[in-house]
């Protein structure tokens, strides 16, 4: 299943990509995938994430894992902004 995820920054998008690449391999053993992060042009501290969950298990382990919350939020993430969105059945990418 596909999520899109909005969220502010306090701090800009860099500090939050390195605090994603310091934790991908947590959230992958969680059964979670980043497909694609980035901030707006317009501004940097607008972004906005799509993860691959493997199940809705695996979304809610994400959701309620208090280290990786602790973690974004010391990046800059303000997590009380975040707008979740569960995409479609028939979301795809390629070669899936």
């Amino acid at each position: 299943m596909f999520v899109q995820l909005t969220q502010d920054l306090e701090r800009g998008f860099k500090p939050w990509k390195e605090m994603y690449f310091e934790n991908e391999a947590e959230l992958n053993a969680l059964g979670a995938r980043l497909v694609f992060a980035g901030a707006t042009k317009e501004d940097d501290n607008k972004m906005m994430v799509i993860i691959e969950f493997d199940s809705p298990e695996a979304m809610k382990a994400f959701a309620t894992h208090e280290e990786l919350r602790a973690k974004r939020a010391a990046a800059g993430a303000i997590l009380e902004s975040n707008v979740v969105t569960i995409m479609g059945d028939e979301a795809f990418t390629p070669g899936s």
